[in-house]
């Protein structure tokens, strides 16, 4: 596991992935790398329990069972400082475009190599500085 481009400034990250699987490997990988994480896996489990916490980043997949990310985006009305990735297996065109409308700043396609999500958090981190 590579040293994260973000490790000077551990970030609060807020999943939301209803496959329990990638879940945990997402969660895992990103706790390792020093990151605080909290997770739903569904629009409504996420809508519950988004308020309250200041979020860094807010990672969503698109397909949830009880809707989609795009609209989880728009209802969860995060702060703009929040670094937003839409993550999908859908990467067309007009996919990472709807991403882009509903306001994600990044369409990460899965899978996914870590250094994509590396470089992601990056970017994260020196929007806090």
């Amino acid at each position: 596991m590579n040293e994260p481009l973000s490790a000077g400034h551990p970030l609060r990250i807020f999943v939301v992935e209803n496959h329990r699987d990638t879940l945990a490997a997402l969660t895992h990988y990103l706790t390792q790398m020093g990151h605080t994480v909290v997770s739903a896996g569904t629009v409504e489990g996420a809508l519950k329990a988004l308020p309250g916490s200041r979020w860094d980043v807010f990672i969503c997949d698109i397909g949830l069972p009880d809707g989609d990310g795009w609209e989880l985006l728009k209802r969860a009305r995060l702060e703009p400082r929040v670094y937003t990735i839409a993550m999908s297996g859908f990467g067309h065109k007009s996919d990472c475009g709807r991403s882009e409308e509903a306001g994600y700043r990044k369409h990460l396609l899965k899978p996914f190599f870590p250094d994509d999500l590396d470089g992601m958090l990056a970017e994260a981190a020196a929007g806090l500085k």
